[in-house]
């Protein structure tokens, strides 16, 4: 017998912004400068100091950190690739900020656009119930300014300095 689990939707976590570029600048911005605006200072989980971090723009492609020597450390996989109106990344870093392959959080960004100069972002990180006891502690570090509501304000300065 196979049982799926429900979602707990007072586990999903969704954070939108707005910001004045087209919704192609927008979705660019995001990706191709994502190692550039995510703050890698803070917000890493390899050994050694990160460099930069990268979405590779395809299906099945790698979503990790570079380090200054050149080890790389996987945060996840591209599960949906649709520019530029959105992609699914599976986060698969456990609640000890550790990459674990087995585990499938899921961020989906898509990209709206509200006319020639302005796009509304929206994050929805759910899946959440795969921390099982921990599920609410990483709930809240999502859903804090320090999670994806301050990603999403770094974010929007590097669309600013663009």
């Amino acid at each position: 017998m196979n049982l799926a689990i429900a979602a707990d939707p007072s586990l999903l976590v969704r954070k939108t912004i707005r910001v004045a570029v087209s919704r192609d600048d927008a979705y660019d911005i995001f990706v191709r400068r994502f190692g550039q605006w995510w703050p890698l200072t803070t917000h890493h989980i390899g050994v050694k100091a990160a460099e930069t971090a990268v979405i590779e723009p395809k299906v099945g492609g790698r979503w990790f950190e570079r380090a200054t020597d050149g080890t790389e450390c996987d945060w996840g996989k591209v599960k949906v690739w649709d520019p530029p109106a959105r992609f699914i990344l599976a986060w698969s870093i456990t609640a000890d900020w550790q990459y674990d392959a087995e585990l499938d959080t899921e961020v989906e960004v898509r990209f709206i656009s509200e006319g020639e100069a302005t796009t509304r972002v929206e994050v929805e990180h759910r899946k959440l119930e795969a921390y099982g006891e921990r599920a609410g502690m990483m709930h809240g570090i999502f859903d804090s300014e320090n999670g994806w509501s301050g990603l999403l304000q770094a974010y929007a300065r590097a669309v600013t300095e663009a």
